[in-house]
């Protein structure tokens, strides 16, 4: 629940830096009087400065949510934390040994590990987040030979 809450908090923050950077644009731009009074236009698609400056602004709020998204993918689905740690797992050169490239990132508190793919001959593969239930009582099995 932390990690939908912490993209719901990020995307209304960006909402709110976006919306004040558009009344700061509004602002600095004020529009044109021939329109407003005549022709009762909307100078975007008009007037070459306000298309622009738009244009510009457009962009500027596709970025934010670009990066708001692709900074989301990398974090904890438990705990929203970023995850560390990338390890590169398979091999080009062998492939059918050892399976496709990818790298897998894992929680600083052990909720899980992201397996992002290198490799995507088939399209877009999607990334696999494996929850884990207790990590520390896997590394002990593990570590005394237990397993």
């Amino acid at each position: 629940m932390k990690y939908w809450g912490y993209l719901l908090a990020k995307l209304l923050g960006g909402l709110g830096v976006l919306a004040g950077l558009r009344a700061i644009v509004r602002w600095l731009l004020p529009e044109p009087q021939e329109y407003v009074t005549y022709n009762n236009l909307n100078p975007i698609g008009h007037d070459l400065t306000h298309t622009i400056v738009y244009f510009v602004y457009f962009l500027v709020c596709a970025g934010v949510i670009a990066l708001i998204f692709s900074d989301q993918k990398y974090r904890c689905r438990t705990c929203a934390r970023k995850l560390r740690m990338p390890v590169l797992r398979g091999s080009w050169d062998s492939m059918l040994l050892l399976g496709r490239p990818h790298i897998e990132y894992i929680c600083p508190y052990g909720h899980g590990t992201l397996k992002v793919p290198e490799l995507q001959i088939t399209g877009k593969e999607p990334i696999a987040w494996a929850e884990h239930q207790d990590i520390w009582k896997e590394l002990e099995l593990l570590h005394t030979g237990k397993r």
